[in-house]
């Protein structure tokens, strides 16, 4: 069995030249589809895009259906979130003519990436921006066109609650049920660092300010729903936040960037793919948070590097395993969503491009691809054996909901080490009829450009197909797999009749 395997493997190896490790170790892997974890909603994949997107009306557009093809790739259901740094920076122009001229949207368009960066990197206001009802119906058509929901981000740090109402007004209009959620603001426990509120700013004062903009909106549109607090990592303004505002929040988030500043020549790719300690902070808030209230969490806005990202980190291979793993972390730690952040050129978009240059998928998309390909479902109970052989590699097991007496059980498997290639052994834990890989490979951790998934690239629109997937053996409820150093699989075993 693990002769075949090995044979099946070393052609593909060979066409993509993906270079063999230095070293290898054995590892086995344990599926128990009689022991289920947490579900996997359809709607778990999600991105970000910053607000001041929306100042240039034909981004979000069912006429962009370049970035709609991108978007439906990563499934059919989904959540977009616009928000963001410059959402507070964003104004409501109620005025139907209120748009700016096409030389003026062109600026703008070339110019959201830059404003929201300056923001981030704390160098004073980023420019203001407007948002017009014609922007609103667009990203309306849009959403339709995708199959997503939307995540929509008000001003509450340099707007008022009135200005948010009658916005909010008119989106939950326009959306209707397409709308999951309003965020009233972005990251309010750093408003201090942008220049938004004076130093000391707290908890308290922030709830005082979130209650008053929810009862104005509420006054003007009683049905509309809220989340929060998005705040950028702070446990101790999320836990009270689930405690004091439980019965007005449809769910929780919070934000989470893996490394920054780009600048700091400590943030590499090595880095990003060991554990992190604030990610098992952050879950740790959110375990408390779930139990203490009862609402769902999502991580409304992530990614490999703040300040846009870091060349060479946030756009190579690398940040695809991180991505994608980081999917299932946080399923296996209870939280319903996830929004990778992106938009323009930004090293850590997981779709590069503009209307007017097109669209591209970078490294990370394919992990969200990847993710994509194994479903919704629910978890299984997944442990390796001898695990500090590669402490880095990962698995996950998943089963589909329909899957009983007969179905799907899928396994996802996540190399993260540099230079060791993985011999695994997989118990699947129920008799298996099929069994079929589909790997996810670069020839280097820092490559950007040569990402395969089925041996295949993403094509324009998101098009995209497996050029090749590997027949695994089985016998005995058990199968192998090779994993070179620096990659990931989706192996598929069909069970019962």
């Amino acid at each position: 069995m693990r002769n075949s395997a090995l044979a099946s493997g070393a052609a593909l190896y060979r066409n993509i030249g993906l270079a063999q490790a230095a070293s290898s170790v054995s590892l086995r892997l344990k599926l128990d589809p009689h022991k289920r974890g947490n579900p996997i909603p359809a709607d778990f994949t999600g991105l970000s895009y910053e607000t001041s997107q929306l100042s240039d009306p034909d981004f979000f557009s069912p006429d962009n259906t370049e970035l709609v093809g991108f978007i439906r790739r990563l499934g059919k259901s989904g959540v977009l979130r616009v928000g963001g740094n410059s959402s507070e920076y964003a104004h409501w122009s109620p005025e139907s003519a209120a748009q700016a001229g096409a030389a003026e949207r062109e600026e703008d368009q070339a110019d959201v990436l830059q404003q929201a960066l300056r923001v981030d990197l704390h160098r004073g206001p980023a420019k203001q921006t407007r948002t017009t009802p014609q922007a609103v119906r667009n990203l309306r058509g849009f959403i339709d066109a995708t199959g997503w929901k939307l995540i929509y981000g008000l001003n509450m740090g340099t707007g008022t609650a009135e200005t948010a109402a009658a916005e909010a007004d008119f989106v939950m209009r326009t959306m209707g049920d397409k709308l999951v959620a309003f965020q009233l603001c972005n990251e309010p426990d750093l408003f201090y660092r942008n220049t938004l509120r004076t130093a000391g700013y707290d908890f308290a004062q922030f709830a005082r300010e979130w209650q008053h903009f929810y009862d104005v909106i509420r006054q003007k549109v009683p049905h509309a729903p809220f989340a929060g607090p998005d705040t950028a990592f702070n446990n101790e303004w999320l836990v009270p936040f689930a405690k004091q505002f439980k019965d007005e929040a449809a769910f929780l988030s919070q934000h989470y960037y893996a490394e920054g500043p780009p600048t700091d020549p400590s943030m590499t790719i090595e880095r990003l793919l060991r554990p992190s300690p604030g990610l098992a902070r952050e879950f740790e808030g959110m375990a408390q948070t779930k139990q203490d209230s009862g609402l769902p969490f999502r991580l409304a806005e992530t990614n490999s590097c703040y300040q846009g990202g870091k060349r060479g980190v946030s756009d190579t291979f690398g940040s695809a395993l991180w991505g994608a793993d980081l999917m299932y972390q946080l399923a296996t730690a209870g939280g319903v969503g996830i929004n990778f952040h992106g938009g323009g050129y930004g090293w850590y978009t997981p779709i590069a491009g503009t209307v007017a240059s097109g669209f591209t998928a970078r490294p990370l998309y394919y992990g969200m691809l990847l993710f994509a390909e194994a479903g919704p479902g629910h978890l299984i109970d997944a442990s390796l054996d001898n695990q500090q052989g590669a402490p880095l590699l990962t698995a996950y097991g998943v089963l589909n909901d329909a899957a009983e007496a007969s179905g799907t059980i899928k396994a996802l498997v996540f190399n993260k080490e540099a230079d060791l290639a993985v011999h695994l052994t997989i118990d699947i834990g129920a008799p298996a009829t099929q069994a079929r890989a589909l790997r996810l490979t670069a020839p280097r951790l820092d490559d950007t450009q040569d990402v395969t998934l089925g041996a295949n690239p993403v094509g324009a629109s998101g098009t995209w197909q497996a050029a090749h997937e590997e027949t695994l053996a089985v016998h005995d409820e058990t199968t192998a797999i090779e994993l070179p150093a620096g990659s990931a699989a989706l192996v598929s075993f069909h069970i019962g009749r």
